[in-house]
């Protein structure tokens, strides 16, 4: 039986049954094939393991020093794959079942100071060519709506033009959402989207057509990469004055959020905004908050020891 015949299988359904987005399906897709390497080693196929192998990978994965943070993607991908087997009725029990995902400490996100956060938009609007304006607009739609990446490089231009006060954002599990769009955001798009076609590829040479996407580019999916808007960001903070190791597009949304709520916003309506479908995961920013407090408690109050 050739069990590596079922991924496909697998990843297809997880897309058109589940919304399954790219980057999970691709993340799915390295686990399991990682996975049926390892059990190689051993002659086994994917649809013939027992708990004793999981476990066997799981100590594998913390040999190779991957965290328990890695480690529980891993195994949830596992627990997918092995849903659906049963579903499919491939398997009539489910190896994971009575393995315990491992226990991972609370670590909290990072984000930019306000003073940060306001260098990195000074030194974004300095250039006036089209790639600092297209930075400009990066940067601004970022940290004005905290979107994912991955929502920001993806956007249509005709998700930008129904209202200029909203952005229709289409998240995880294509799901839709609307977030609030500042009027400094909605200069900013609106002065690039004016050079936007300057960074289509040349019609003539590659015969393609404009997709409408709102950061074109000539790579495979058609539109700028989440990695090359990391780049830019970072080249970005150099010039800002900021550390570069601080800054990433994640770290932006997570600035989004923090500073909402250290301006009185309720965490409900940050939830929606982020798009979370738990509020749980939002609370994440609540104990930043509460350790800013501490330290500040701490570093300020007349009784505490000073140094």
């Amino acid at each position: 039986m050739i069990s590596s015949s079922r991924i496909p299988i697998f990843l297809e359904m997880m897309s058109a049954e589940r919304g399954a987005s790219q980057n999970t399906l691709e993340s799915y897709a390295r686990d399991l094939e990682r996975f049926e390497d390892f059990l190689s080693g051993g002659r086994k196929e994917l649809t013939d393991v027992e708990a004793s192998d999981i476990r066997n990978y799981l100590a594998d994965l913390t040999t190779e020093g991957l965290s328990a943070r890695t480690q529980a993607r891993h195994l949830s991908s596992l627990k997918q794959f092995y849903l659906f087997l049963m579903e499919e009725g491939i398997r009539q029990d489910n190896p994971i079942a009575e393995i315990s995902s491992p226990r991972m400490a609370q670590s909290l996100p990072k984000f930019l100071s306000v003073e940060d956060t306001d260098a990195l938009l000074k030194a974004a609007q300095e250039n006036s060519t089209d790639e600092g304006l297209r930075l400009c607009a990066l940067i601004e739609l970022l940290y004005a709506t905290g979107m994912r990446v991955s929502e920001l490089v993806s956007l249509k231009v005709s998700q930008t033009q129904r209202d200029p006060r909203i952005l229709t954002v289409m998240g995880k599990g294509n799901k839709e959402r609307l977030v609030p769009l500042s009027p400094q955001a909605r200069e900013a798009l609106d002065r690039y989207l004016l050079v936007r076609n300057n960074f289509l590829p040349n019609l003539e040479r590659d015969k393609t057509k404009d997709a409408g996407w709102v950061f074109p580019s000539r790579g495979k999916s058609g539109y700028l990469t989440r990695h090359r808007v990391g780049q830019l960001l970072k080249e970005l903070a150099i010039q800002g004055g900021v550390m570069p190791s601080k800054v990433s597009p994640h770290v932006l949304r997570h600035a989004f959020a923090t500073h909402l709520l250290e301006n009185g916003a309720d965490l409900r309506s940050v939830q929606k905004m982020l798009g979370h479908s738990d509020i749980s995961t939002t609370q994440i920013y609540t104990h930043v908050l509460q350790e800013r407090l501490q330290k500040f408690v701490f570093e300020k109050h007349p009784l505490s020891p000073k140094p």
